[in-house]
């Protein structure tokens, strides 16, 4: 699995991975930041972005990609940051190869299985109809029906492209993620992770809660918290120049 990758900076290692339909891309603006001070790792998992496809995708698997990358770099460790699924994978990566991950940073996730909630998301995606699509204004519309915030709608619509034919097409692997969601779901696991582990939260998002507490030490029993306010489950976007400052006082302390 050749992951697409970008490198920017000098420094330290600093490995960043998006969430669920995302790309690196989404990255751009703390990308540009970290790099100041970091060497920075940015990629698009399996199934996402310009990464290739592949006909399965699970935490394990994901986990194993970003280890082949590090050796592919010569990187002996890392810095892990991970939103969301992303967050999923650096956990899981964490377990499995405790070795290779210096300072881990995880970002509005929680090491748990959580309910299917992206089902409309899917059934809009499903629903764009590519092969008469003329615009994005047009596929903004057809996904409207299904998603009504506008933000999420702009997201998901990061992934629209035309092909070398001018079609509209997806990047991401849409149906391979729709077959795969009971594994995009589920909780990464393994032996508990000894080292420090940085969680951020976005204060109006649910993807952590108190519910979760046990879980988490479980896990990552020196899991440290912060909580950004006023921000969702994007707080690097919604938030970035405090996110940045969080995310550089954490590793250079």
């Amino acid at each position: 699995m050749q992951l697409n990758l970008q490198i920017s900076g000098s420094g330290a290692p600093l490995i960043i991975m998006h969430g669920l339909f995302g790309t690196l891309l989404n990255w751009s603006g703390q990308i540009k930041a970290l790099s100041e001070h970091f060497t920075v790792y940015a990629v698009d998992l399996r199934n996402h972005g310009r990464s290739p496809h592949a006909d399965k995708t699970s935490y394990p698997l994901m986990a194993d990609d970003i280890l082949e990358l590090m050796d592919q770099q010569g990187l002996e460790s890392a810095h892990i940051l991970g939103h969301s699924m992303g967050g999923k994978v650096a956990m899981q990566l964490a377990l499995n190869h405790p070795q290779r991950v210096n300072k881990l940073i995880i970002v509005d996730i929680a090491p748990v299985q959580y309910p299917n909630h992206h089902g409309d998301v899917f059934t809009g995606l499903n629903a764009v109809d590519l092969g008469s699509l003329t615009s994005r204004a047009e596929a903004d519309k057809q996904l409207s029906q299904y998603v009504d915030e506008l933000s999420v709608r702009q997201f998901l619509l990061t992934n629209l492209y035309r092909t070398e034919e001018k079609r509209f097409a997806w990047r991401m692997n849409l149906p391979v993620l729709e077959s795969c969601y009971d594994e995009i779901s589920k909780a990464p696991s393994g032996p508990a992770f000894e080292k420090p582990v940085l969680f951020i939260k976005g204060e109006n998002s649910d993807y952590i809660t108190a519910d979760y507490r046990e879980q988490i030490l479980s896990l990552f029993p020196k899991a440290e918290y912060r909580l950004i306010q006023g921000s969702g489950h994007w707080p690097h976007a919604e938030k970035a120049s405090i996110f940045t400052r969080l995310v550089l006082n954490y590793l250079t302390k």
